[in-house]
């Protein structure tokens, strides 16, 4: 699910492992994944206090969805004491993008008590922004220090600060917020989605298509601010310009599911 409970995931490409691919590439069928599968659990009996195969092993079980061993293995690995904050947070990437917030916020939480670093707190901040919990607010500002704009974190806390006030409804603060942190970064495609999304809920659905629109002018390939663009057609009665973005943004993610069912209904 791209859109639902668990979309916010701008910080956690912070956490994406070491072990991206395999050094022969992503898997490209079912028998290649189990000779992978095997090749790592030989190379952890040869080598088991090898932090890298362990972070390979559970982003392999990551990539085929497989989350129950991906937490079997770094539960195991952090009751051995390897680099014990680091997978702390991929503990906590993990029960997140598999949908327990409860343990992602306890995992990012010990991560913090024991380094916290400021991917960690970049983590938390959005996940209580999310649940409306105005502890987002305080890690944000733990995140900026006395001048947000010098911080090399100033535009996460901007993020964090206008997504906890978009979910809590305050949409004008959120929007001014969202245009803070595209100040300090034009990249941050999120800040584009959130700030068109605040748009959307209050129905200024031309206003939302001009962001969405620079933020495809800065990143083509942004599979989410096309749905989101489909959306807004959608609001304005313009099912052919509807159609076509959310046919551009499964061009670029075939299996978005919100942008395919929203094609479904218009076709």
């Amino acid at each position: 699910m791209k859109l639902s409970a668990c979309f916010y995931l701008v910080v956690f490409s912070c956490f994406l492992f070491s072990c991206n691919e395999s050094d022969d590439g992503k898997l490209t069928s079912k028998a290649n994944e189990t000779k992978e599968l095997e090749y790592l659990k030989q190379d952890i009996k040869k080598h088991p206090d090898s932090l890298m195969l362990v972070e390979k092993l559970i982003q392999y079980y990551r990539e085929t969805g497989s989350y129950d061993s991906a937490l079997a293995v770094t539960e195991q690995a952090i009751d051995k004491g390897a680099d014990i904050h680091g997978l702390w947070s991929i503990r906590g990437t993990l029960h997140y993008e598999n949908g327990d917030t409860v343990n992602a916020v306890r995992s990012f939480e010990q991560a913090i008590e024991i380094y916290p670093l400021p991917d960690y707190l970049i983590a938390l901040g959005t996940i209580y922004a999310q649940q409306k919990n105005p502890k987002a607010l305080a890690v944000a500002n733990s995140l900026t220090g006395p001048d947000p704009v010098k911080s090399k974190t100033g535009k996460d806390a901007y993020f964090i600060k206008g997504l906890y006030y978009n979910v809590t409804g305050d949409k004008n603060r959120a929007i001014a917020l969202f245009d803070s942190c595209i100040n300090l970064d034009y990249n941050y495609m999120f800040a584009y989605r959130e700030k068109a999304i605040a748009l959307h809920d209050q129905a200024k659905y031309k206003e939302a298509l001009q962001v969405l629109k620079k933020a495809v002018e800065v990143q083509n390939n942004f599979d989410e601010g096309y749905y989101w663009m489909g959306n807004c057609y959608k609001k304005l009665n313009k099912k052919e310009e509807a159609i076509e973005n959310y046919r551009r943004a499964l061009f670029y993610d075939k299996d978005f599911i919100e942008a395919r069912d929203s094609l479904k209904t218009l076709e």
